[in-house]
């Protein structure tokens, strides 16, 4: 099977929690109140699993908070792709808009940790 990433894929354990999605023509969807469960994250975006039905072409605004670095991560998220994977569970891939490259250190950080170097 061909990857088709284009960063390395680091395993994350987060609970977020989707209160609404937009669109760049200002489509809106409200009160979602949609959990879910960061998978991985890499430099361009992040997996997660939920059990909400989610629109492809969609953002959404998150804040991923990385306790061992101390930093967290503002940024808007696109969702790109989606996979019912079982128990009513749908993975979907998403790719982060507009991140600042100064986020960069943060991946090396935690890339560093998972690597075991100091």
């Amino acid at each position: 099977m061909f990857d088709q990433r284009r960063s390395r894929r680091m395993p994350v354990k987060l609970i977020l929690n989707v209160s609404s999605l937009f669109k760049q023509d200002n489509v809106q969807v409200k009160d979602l109140d949609a959990e879910i469960e960061v998978v991985d994250i890499s430099r361009t975006g992040i997996g997660f699993i939920s059990k909400s039905v989610l629109p492809l072409g969609y953002f959404f605004n998150a804040r991923l908070d990385f306790g061992e670095t101390d930093q967290s991560l503002f940024c808007v998220v696109k969702i790109i792709r989606s996979r019912e994977i079982g128990d009513g569970r749908i993975n979907y891939g998403c790719q982060f808009i507009g991140m600042a490259s100064i986020f960069s250190d943060i991946f090396d950080e935690l890339e560093h940790k998972i690597d075991g170097v100091s």
